[in-house]
């Protein structure tokens, strides 16, 4: 009886350059598999940043969103409120406060 064809067997084979036939792709002898994964180091321990004020973040957040006091591509917060100042749009001040007292996060 002769075996069922399969789709294979319309499509010639072709050899990879660097290969031997017959080998088992990926497989080495005497190697279990599958391989073993490389482990990844442990993270560093860095301490959490400290909770954000809900409130600084809204009022922050209203600032940016607030066309009224111009453009805010390409600068930092505290440049804007100073251009918004400086052309009498008179910005909220205690945004400029909190953008003062974390000087750090622009």
């Amino acid at each position: 009886m002769e075996q069922p064809r399969r789709i294979t067997d319309s499509f010639p084979r072709r050899r990879r350059p660097g290969r031997t036939p017959g080998r088992d792709k990926g497989r080495v002898k005497g190697r279990d598999w599958p391989r073993p994964r490389p482990r990844a180091p442990p993270p560093a321990e860095e301490p959490p940043p400290p909770p954000a004020d809900q409130a600084l973040l809204e009022m922050l957040r209203r600032f940016d969103l607030a066309w009224e006091y111009g453009p805010c591509t390409g600068i930092t917060r505290l440049q804007r409120w100073e251009r918004a100042e400086a052309l009498g749009l008179s910005p909220p001040g205690p945004v400029r406060d909190a953008l003062l007292e974390h000087r750090d996060n622009p």
